[in-house]
């Protein structure tokens, strides 16, 4: 059997993906607010202010457009190298474009405004401070992954979670020794898989046995009481997701739906791919009174962060509560792996 190893190493940087409309949102409204800045400190006047926007936008958007473009189509060579390696491949490009642009303009431009040297730096200074924002943006939410993996284990060792499945693998290993052995092969791979580095994007299919593992011991010791629908006929189990991210909220559901209520309940998993996005949609049993829901927010929150660090404005989750169930609703881009 495997044995399991902490790594405990920090978020290694990486290139942002430029193929996000998200990140390429970001990029020009970056370059727009440092151009007006930048017209605000050379123009003399605020009406000069509009003159001077002017002169520096027929030079800035031509080239933020090239550049744009080039890195859409380079980007997925550009995620294959290291992130030095990548960061200069970056800042090369955005110099060619940028020599590029200014021959163009100098064909109709009088030579004293298209000084090379200067637009050199310019964009050098630009495309360092676009990459030193999404270097810090990723480690300021990468954290969410060691967190997630933390909250997850920490859910795990839960001493009622623990003491009743133990207590239903004892029960089961004289009268169906086979069920015990598969229940502790469960228990040991979800140990395997929260301590493992979960950095980097997994398929769904891997996530959903992840997810039946995880149930698989709840119905021990919850029996009946634990129902579910599944509906992953349109599921497409190529795409790839965050980790840890559909167990957690069955976790929620188990724990914040189902465990509460003496008649136990129905948690509703729907997985299908619809106009190129994927949808991860659980619904659970609920009830207003109480606050057995406490704790919710923390997982949900953790969840918003990762699913931002990998997707950015591509993805997003929403909850709806209803006057009987609870629903998480989570929509990400359909991405595959890429053949090496």
């Amino acid at each position: 059997m495997p044995i399991i190893k902490q790594n405990s190493s920090a978020i290694s940087a990486t290139l942002p993906d430029f193929q996000n409309p998200g990140i390429a949102l970001r990029i020009i409204l970056i370059v727009s607010a440092l151009t007006l800045a930048g017209a605000v400190l050379r123009a003399d006047t605020l009406q000069g202010t509009w003159s001077v926007l002017l002169q520096f936008s027929v030079f800035t958007q031509p080239i933020l457009l090239m550049a744009l473009l080039s890195l859409y189509i380079l980007n997925r060579c550009l995620a294959k190298l290291a992130y030095q390696v990548g960061v200069a491949m970056v800042l090369v490009l955005i110099l060619l474009i940028t020599t590029g642009m200014q021959y163009l303009l100098a064909q109709w431009l009088e030579p004293a405004t298209t000084n090379l040297v200067r637009s050199w730096f310019f964009a050098a200074a630009i495309t360092g401070v676009l990459l030193l924002y999404f270097n810090m943006r990723s480690r300021a939410l990468s954290p969410a992954i060691t967190e997630a993996k933390l909250q997850a284990l920490q859910a795990r060792i839960r001493p009622h979670f623990l003491f009743n499945t133990i207590n239903a693998v004892l029960s089961l290993i004289r009268s169906e020794p086979r069920r015990a052995e598969t229940a502790l092969e469960d228990m040991a791979d979800l140990f395997r898989v929260l301590m493992a580095d979960n950095r980097d994007l997994v398929p769904l299919l891997s996530e959903l046995e992840l997810c039946r593992q995880y149930l698989s011991l709840e119905k021990l010791r919850l029996d009946d009481r634990l129902r579910l629908n599944w509906h992953i006929d349109k599921m497409p189990e190529d795409a790839l997701i965050p980790p840890l991210v559909l167990q957690p909220l069955l976790e929620n559901a188990v724990y914040h739906g189902i465990e509460p209520f003496q008649e136990g309940g129905e948690i509703q998993i729907n997985l299908y791919l619809s106009r190129n996005e994927v949808h991860l949609v659980l619904t659970n049993p609920y009830r207003q009174d109480g606050d057995h829901h406490i704790g919710n927010k923390m997982a949900l929150n953790n969840i918003r962060q990762r699913l931002a660090l990998h997707f950015d404005a591509e993805a997003h989750l929403k909850t709806q509560i209803s006057a009987d169930q609870y629903q998480v609703h989570i929509v990400i881009p359909y991405r595959k792996m890429q053949a090496s």
